[in-house]
């Protein structure tokens, strides 16, 4: 399918990535916690080892018990069973704990991996995805998958191991009935197949259709007011009801699916216990076997049945984690932007020099800009202006650095020559985006963005240039706190605090989109007179429409539709 509400970009089934390819990524994802994983997944087989050895001292006990041992006191049967039980106490509260501690710090490791690297992906890439596709890819895949590496996985070896070592002992106790309570895995290996062949991409779609739902929301809640003023409550109710309705649809036909894998095994579970049940009563009745061999019978199908229905499970598990995990490589397949080692910082002044730079969007885009070429000479302040659609916002990506031109050159020029504008060089720029741009937290956590080391001081000044002095007549000063997108606060005065974060950074150009829109005009007129007169060895660039900005520019660059 083509972009599912512009949240993916997957298909079709044969775009899954192969089970050896998603089997070598998670093998590297368990890198620096395997060793934690063995432990865990020895102290589970220990645990293992002892509920069998649990069930012949279960035997031995009863056999003690009914006098068919050799054996007369109960004090050391009984002794047996209390220190298994301890013990098994122990290893299970052992392995919980590492489990626990070892999947949140595998889980904050690889967050901050996967964040890292889309936050460093190109911006082309990124907008592929919608925000809440990528924040569910974040929690709930990663949440999947860490789950598998550091708790399902020990569990599956151990598994195993209990399944394996059941039924040897039961094969030593009696062969015919080990093996006639195993023909229940061409069951479930039938089970599995059809199970596994029909459900990774079901899984995958309804995965999607939830990224979906947690899309809407989020889209929904943060455009509350004009949900609330254009549509209505209701149409995003009914609009949601629908999305809800197709993940409803796909579950239950998954529902189907594993209802009969569900139903082909546990009628073969039955079938094994009643089999074992039968043929230890009668073979109890006829004095074959001690009621304490018969215990322990059912006992061993139990581990037996456990481990195969346990097994069952994990297809299931398998195709989750597989499915997360591939749509986390996804997000890992963006492409990187390409930048230095080290940032290219340079001294102030510096300019920028625009050389028949042309510039056209992917996928199919409309061409901006072709055979541009402008001048923005250190120490300048810089208007551009134009309609809408004239390439203003294209032109902050190329200084930004956030798309590459086509053909031609963005480069900065300053006394020891010029610089490519790239990645590496992104750190020159102040910049105030359009918009409420503060982030949830305090407002000296917000200014401190641009410079961590900034004193109080400094932050005065940067608050007293962006007419933003408000702050400190606020009851909790700069510890005020700033909710979502600067709620709490007006669109004015978020502006102003954005405006003083990027006065506090040292950089050699300012460049300011829209960044007066929601200002008066003598709020702005004085917050543009005090940059001007601050900032006069940085080079300024404000992309406007208001006219008063025209004032404290020394040259005007007006872009049309032909850029």
């Amino acid at each position: 399918m083509r972009k599912f509400f512009g949240i993916g970009r997957m298909e079709s089934d044969n775009r899954l990535r192969n089970w050896r390819e998603v089997v070598a990524w998670l093998w590297e994802m368990d890198r620096g916690f395997r060793a934690r994983t063995v432990v865990n997944t020895l102290l589970g087989s220990f645990n293992v080892a002892l509920g069998l050895t649990y069930v012949w001292a279960t035997k031995w006990t009863i056999d003690v018990a009914t006098g068919v041992s050799g054996y007369q006191s109960l004090r050391l049967p009984i002794l047996c069973l209390v220190l298994l039980t301890l013990l098994r106490i122990t290893a299970g509260i052992a392995a919980r704990w590492i489990s626990a501690t070892l999947g949140i710090k595998a889980q904050n490791r690889m967050r901050q991996r996967l964040f890292e690297r889309v936050i460093g992906s190109h911006w082309e890439g990124i907008r592929e995805f919608h925000s809440g596709d990528m924040q569910s890819r974040l929690t709930s895949d990663l949440s999947t998958v860490i789950t598998f590496l550091t708790s399902h996985v020990p569990s599956l070896f151990n598994t195993c191991i209990q399944l394996l070592g059941a039924f040897l002992f039961l094969y030593y106790m009696s062969p015919a009935l080990a093996v006639s309570i195993v023909l229940i895995l061409p069951l479930f290996l039938l089970g599995s197949r059809l199970y596994m062949r029909r459900m990774r991409h079901r899984t995958h779609l309804v995965r999607t259709i939830e990224a979906r739902i947690v899309s809407m929301l989020q889209e929904n809640l943060q455009h509350s007011l004009v949900v609330k003023t254009l549509q209505g409550p209701a149409a995003a109710v009914r609009k949601l009801a629908g999305v809800q309705e197709d993940l409803r649809r796909e579950s239950i036909a998954n529902t189907r699916i594993t209802t009969f894998t569900s139903a082909l095994t546990t009628f073969g579970f039955a079938t094994a216990f009643l089999v074992t049940f039968i043929w230890g009563t009668v073979s109890l009745h006829r004095g074959l076997i001690t009621y304490g061999t018969l215990i322990a019978f059912v006992q061993l199908v139990g581990q037996i049945e456990g481990p195969l229905e346990r097994l069952i499970q994990f297809v299931s598990i398998f195709i989750a984690t597989f499915t997360s995990a591939d749509r986390l490589m996804e997000l890992e397949s963006i492409p990187a932007e390409t930048a230095t080692d080290a940032e290219l910082r340079v001294q102030q002044p510096a300019g920028i020099a625009v050389r028949n730079a042309g510039f056209t969007y992917a996928g199919g885009g409309r061409r901006v800009f072709q055979g541009f070429s402008y001048d923005f000479p250190p120490g300048s302040s810089t208007a551009v202006t134009g309609p809408t659609g004239s390439g203003k916002t294209t032109l902050v990506r190329l200084l930004l650095a956030i798309i590459n031109p086509t053909e031609g050159s963005v480069s900065i020029t300053h006394k020891d020559g010029e610089a490519p504008i790239s990645v590496a060089t992104r750190c020159n720029f102040a910049y105030v985006p359009q918009g409420n741009s503060l982030l949830s937290g305090t407002i000296r956590e917000n200014l401190l963005l641009a410079c961590p080391t900034a004193t109080d001081e400094q932050i005065r000044e940067a608050l007293t240039a962006a007419a933003a002095e408000f702050v400190f007549d606020l009851p909790q000063k700069l510890e005020t706190p700033c909710g979502e997108q600067g709620g709490g606060l007006s669109e004015g005065q978020a502006q102003r605090i954005a405006i003083a974060r990027a006065l506090l950074k040292d950089a050699p150009f300012l460049l300011l989109d829209e960044a007066t829109s929601a200002l008066d005009a003598e709020t702005e007129h004085r917050v543009l007179q005090n940059i001007t007169s601050r900032c006069h060895d940085r080079t300024l660039i404000y992309v406007t429409h208001r006219p008063e900005a025209l004032r404290y520019a020394t040259q005007t660059l007006r872009l049309g539709h032909n850029g």
